[in-house]
């Protein structure tokens, strides 16, 4: 017999496991069964009075809790029967329903009482699902009961969710019955919230006010508590004095004494709440020392001049989720010093930059040599954290280093390098879903700051004709267009998936001068556009502000007024900050407001 015809030696073969998914299935299927007949129970568990038949083993299976109990000296491991306490008789048996079948039904009339049972029982699966399930239904009906609710209970992902709800809708809960039964530390933590949409800070001193009146007898003590959480730095002389002349206050020696203080020592550190400011776009001017704040939904211009000096030199910058701005710097305090870069902060209050209470950041040296070299530098936030990325494209390699800011240590400390092979036209870095994405045109990664590793994900292969892309996230896409705004592309970071969207509607005789900018302002997808008129023969100072309509898949002219000046942003997207306009107004610098429409 010829070799090839040889059956195979024992040992070339691989032993191999299956997983019998239908046994898995028709076992829990049986195990349902059983409990239906009443067969094979071992155990009856009385919870309010009702019996409630089952087995041991599956019970132990399924909960530590019984594992516990049915594994160990104690003494319900021996007895027939045993009582529980401090559960629901009908929850218990929805509980009873899960273990025999892992189908869980939910609704909000008992998903509360669902949640404490399964706490109680150490059953994750439905404690976590419950969870869930309650902060999917949190809405402005709700959210007092739930938060209360959850801060017995420590369920952290409700909690946030209603806190939230709570903010965007305070004016109208605070005038509630539920926003009186809040506790003393709930109305703390509420009324000290920045995302409270509260138009002027007398309103959260007239829900302090309810508050306190719904039971002036026993509360009328805890006043003063809360009078450092009300930002009397947002508030006129005028409305201080209302204040202290206010029945509750004149009948508190120390809410009187607390407001003099605060009022004479000031509480600027506390910021303006989220609806007192304006989401507005940040732009440079390149040949003044000057920015312009822009909403051109609202029709908002404001130009604000800086001494030379008092307007850093932008390396990289970025606006982070708690609303401060950063700039990477060159280091000037060392002359000659382009090694060390210093982090600029912007003073909201002041208008003022001053240097961050943060160590120096040291630059990455070049790697790479070639007419074809370019070097991009980042300055991204992930979770409350900076990260200073830098990409140094070569002619056949690339290679990414990135360092993140530890506020305990007031270091910088060195993250995972990404070393590629091939050539590049252009690189963005951006943050979105609690991941850092790097933008290439054939190529995409994605940086996981918990496990500090770069992944590779689809690129977009946007054909850019010059060295630059804009891009933008928004929710849990991430939006890029390429320098002539004929190609825009949205990725889905949770089926890394690119789709294309439509391009410059019609641009006529104008064509892009300058890098375009995605911003997203009041959730809605716009770009910032210079452009230059062919019949006209100039580039000059045009600008266009387009937004985009989803549904229509159109972008929209804003017709928005700009200076005749040259404006760009600081990096591939422009910068979009919440400002107070009466910190601008009432700072001494130049300030000038143009019409919105032409």
């Amino acid at each position: 017999m010829a070799a090839s015809d040889q059956e195979p030696h024992a040992s070339a073969v691989r032993p191999c496991s299956y997983q019998d998914e239908s046994y898995l299935h028709g076992f829990v299927g049986t195990v349902g069964d059983l409990q239906k007949a009443g067969v094979l129970q071992d155990v009856v568990l009385e919870v309010e009075g009702r019996r409630f038949p089952c087995h041991r083993l599956v019970l132990s299976a399924a909960s530590p809790y019984f594992r516990a109990m049915f594994t160990s000296d104690m003494a319900e491991s021996r007895q027939k029967t045993v009582v529980l306490q401090g559960l629901d008789a009908v929850m218990f048996g929805e509980i009873l329903s899960y273990i025999y079948s892992g189908t869980l039904h939910l609704s909000l009339e008992k998903v509360q009482l669902l949640y404490q049972a399964a706490n109680l029982l150490q059953l994750d699966y439905v404690r976590d699902t419950c969870s869930s399930y309650i902060a999917m239904n949190v809405d402005r009906s709700t959210c007092v009961d739930l938060y209360k609710f959850c801060e017995v209970l420590s369920v952290d992902i409700v909690r946030d969710r209603c806190l939230q709800c709570i903010s965007r809708h305070f004016v109208e809960v605070a005038s509630s019955e539920e926003f009186c039964s809040l506790s003393v530390n709930q109305l703390t933590e509420i009324i000290g919230h920045d995302e409270l949409d509260v138009k002027e800070e007398t309103t959260v001193w007239e829900a302090v006010v309810r508050w306190v009146q719904h039971s002036r007898e026993d509360r009328l003590h805890h006043l003063h508590s809360f009078l450092p959480h009300i930002r009397f730095n947002l508030l006129t002389s005028d409305d201080t004095a209302i204040i202290l002349e206010h029945p509750l206050v004149r009948e508190d020696p120390k809410s009187s004494e607390v407001i003099r203080n605060v009022a004479r020592e000031g509480n600027f550190n506390l910021k303006p709440r989220l609806g007192m400011t304006t989401e507005m776009v940040l732009l440079f001017n390149t040949e003044e020392d000057e920015l312009l704040f822009m909403n051109p939904q609202k029709g908002t211009y404001i130009s604000c001049g800086y001494d030379p000096e008092d307007l850093p030199d932008v390396i990289a910058m970025t606006v982070t989720s708690d609303n401060n701005i950063y700039v990477l710097t060159y280091d000037y305090e060392y002359e000659g010093n382009r090694d060390q870069l210093v982090t600029c902060e912007y003073n909201h209050a002041e208008n003022v930059w001053e240097h961050a209470e943060m160590s120096p950041v040291s630059r990455f040296p070049r790697e790479y040599s070639g007419m074809f070299t370019h070097w991009d530098r980042f300055l991204v936030e992930v979770d409350q954290i900076l990260y200073y990325c830098t990409t140094d494209l070569g002619e056949h390699s690339a290679l990414v280093r990135m360092r993140k800011y530890n506020r305990h240590t007031d270091q910088w400390q060195e993250c995972s390098q990404l070393q590629l092979v091939g050539s590049w036209v252009y690189c963005a870095a951006l943050s979105c879903c609690s991941h850092l994405y790097l933008i290439m045109d054939s190529a995409m990664h994605c940086y996981d700051p918990n496990k500090d590793c770069w992944c590779e994900r689809t690129p977009p292969n946007l054909k850019a004709r010059f060295s630059t892309v804009t891009t933008v996230a928004m929710g849990t896409e991430i939006f890029c267009t390429d320098f002539d705004f004929t190609q825009t592309m949205v990725y889905d970071t949770e089926s890394d998936c690119w789709q294309k969207l439509q391009g410059w509607p019609d641009p006529g005789n104008l064509s892009v001068s300058h890098t375009p900018s995605l911003f997203v302002l009041e959730n809605q997808l716009h770009i910032f556009l210079k452009v230059y008129d062919s019949v006209k023969q100039r580039s000059s100072t045009d600008y266009l502000v387009y937004v985009y309509d989803r549904s229509a898949d159109v972008w929209r002219d804003l017709k928005a007024i700009i200076p005749e000046k040259e404006y760009l942003a600081r990096s591939p997207l422009c910068p979009v900050v919440r400002m107070y306009l009466p910190y601008l107004q009432g700072a001494q610098i130049h300030i000038t407001s143009y019409a919105c429409q032409r």
